[in-house]
């Protein structure tokens, strides 16, 4: 089994929107969908999560390395997006902003 390496922002993002570890791994594990990352060299893996009238998905950006897999970020999106549909502005900007540092 490849080992999991998280970041501080994931753990912050986990934190944030009340995600566990398990979860996250359990998201990685069995994912629904699996798109293209925004940042290079990643993959954003999907599962849906919630109620019939209030449901959520539980997005976890990966990027894998060499010699493990590095958790990079990881959040809940209310409702529910299309396959393709790009990510909302804000979400991008905040990865993008977390990726620099």
């Amino acid at each position: 089994m490849i080992p999991l390496v998280w970041t501080t922002h994931s753990r912050f993002k986990m934190r944030e929107h009340g995600l566990s570890e398990s979860r996250v791994k359990r998201v990685i594990n069995s994912p629904e969908r699996v798109e293209e990352g925004i940042a290079e060299g990643t993959v954003a893996v999907m599962k849906s999560a919630g109620t019939i009238k209030h449901p959520y998905e539980i997005w976890v950006m990966v990027s894998k390395e060499s010699a493990s897999k590095k958790i990079v970020s990881a959040w809940k999106y209310p409702g529910k997006t299309k396959p393709g549909e790009p990510l909302p502005r804000e979400i991008v900007w905040e990865l993008r902003a977390a990726l620099t540092y």
